[in-house]
């Protein structure tokens, strides 16, 4: 007799990508167990998705990523943008992959003052676990880092809204500002910032606001050498300046949207970056 399970849509989204991706019946299953699942449980899962096929597919749509991604008020060239307490310069401004360079969005105090609240809750680095949804500490990525909450103090709030204004998207609509702290040699290898829709985890990551859909990554000190954000698809390297940022959206989770990235290895003096994550719906 068939094991009773109530499948949520994120689950069966999950199954239908990995389908899609070329995984085998027996893959799927394996995979799921490695996740956690009962046998009996897993089997039921992916006896219900091919008997409703059809319905499965209209929620893998239904949860696919919206193509409104966050974006500047660029329509007419500005050398600035309206960010509500300040104006931001536009320093560089690309179309395909959506790619913004902003000057001065932060004041030196305010770089200096995140660091500062960071520093003291500062750790190891770590990277999205694709197969749980959880995290874990990988060899690609060297920095030192932490999260503030959301909204957690009176700083990070004004960031948080000016950012809002600046992109045009709402402020509960983000994670919490990750301050990242890079020495001599420490970098970030080539990633993407989206939850990849064929990995095991993402399921998880989507409950809570939906998937990633733009970055911005702030600067929060000037390195001497070395350090800068690289885009090897579009052959774009952004040097890191103090106050500066640099703004990317992605309207789909695929590689199409050319947003590979890596930090490259700081060769002189230390990197420290605020990075903000948006994403579809309320976080939290």
């Amino acid at each position: 007799m068939a094991v009773r399970i109530n499948l949520t849509t994120e689950a069966r989204q999950w199954i239908v990508n990995r389908t899609l991706a070329g995984a085998t019946h027996d893959d799927v299953v394996r995979e799921l167990i490695a996740a956690g699942w009962q046998k009996p449980a897993a089997l039921e899962a992916l006896r219900l998705v091919q008997a409703d096929s059809a319905k499965a597919r209209v929620a893998l749509s239904a949860n696919a990523p919206t193509t409104k991604v966050p974006e500047p008020d660029l329509a007419t060239s500005p050398l600035s943008v309206d960010a509500g307490d300040r104006h931001v310069r536009v320093l560089l401004a690309m179309r395909e992959p959506r790619l913004v360079v902003f000057g001065d969005l932060l004041s030196a105090e305010e770089c200096a003052s995140l660091i500062a609240a960071a520093e003291p809750r500062m750790r190891r680095s770590e990277t999205v676990d694709r197969a749980t949804g959880g995290v874990q500490v990988d060899a690609a990525r060297t920095s030192r880092g932490m999260f503030f909450g959301r909204a957690e103090n009176e700083l990070t709030t004004r960031i948080e809204q000016r950012i809002a204004k600046l992109l045009n998207w709402p402020a509960t609509h983000g994670e919490g500002l990750q301050v990242l702290h890079y020495k001599p040699g420490a970098e970030y290898e080539q990633h993407y910032d989206y939850f990849d829709p064929s990995d095991l985890g993402t399921a998880a990551l989507l409950k809570h606001g939906g998937q990633r859909v733009a970055s911005l990554i702030m600067y929060l000190n000037s390195p001497e050498q070395g350090g800068a954000t690289t885009f090897p698809d579009v052959g774009v390297e952004v040097m890191p300046q103090r106050g500066n940022a640099v703004f990317f959206s992605y309207a789909e989770p695929h590689p199409s949207s050319k947003t590979l990235h890596a930090g490259a290895p700081v060769v002189t003096g230390e990197k420290w970056i605020a990075t903000k994550w948006l994403r579809e719906r309320v976080f939290g």
